[in-house]
């Protein structure tokens, strides 16, 4: 199984999530959100994977969000709008995102990862 975890690593919740990781054995691939964010089609694909609805993708602490209004702007967006937001600003992403292949977890929640990981 190809683990990758999209993460800005400055974030705590990221850091306990790579703790845990390591801790327990699984190696993953890291990918800064703000260096390298996804793209507009890998976020539709992480989005669709995660079961969530797509506001469940915008980190909604954050300064990019508030400082876009996106709490508005997100309900008279497009999906295609969204999305490619998004991917123009790594920083609006929720973090991290978990990717095994077939299942996507946004934020870190330790029974979550264990149980999608260990199965």
């Amino acid at each position: 199984m190809t683990i990758t975890l999209y993460q800005y690593p400055a974030c705590s919740t990221c850091r306990k999530a790579v703790k845990w990781l390591d801790g327990s054995g699984f190696p993953f691939d890291s990918i800064h959100l703000k260096e390298r964010p996804p793209t507009a089609a890998t976020l539709r694909d992480l989005w669709q994977r995660s079961g969530l609805p797509l506001r469940k993708l915008f980190n909604t602490s954050g300064q990019s969000y508030r400082g876009g209004n996106w709490k508005q702007r997100l309900a008279e967006s497009s999906d295609e709008q969204a999305l490619a937001a998004l991917a123009d600003d790594g920083m609006l992403i929720k973090r991290p995102i978990l990717d095994t292949g077939t299942a996507v977890l946004i934020s870190f929640r330790e029974d979550a990862y264990a149980e999608t990981l260990r199965g």
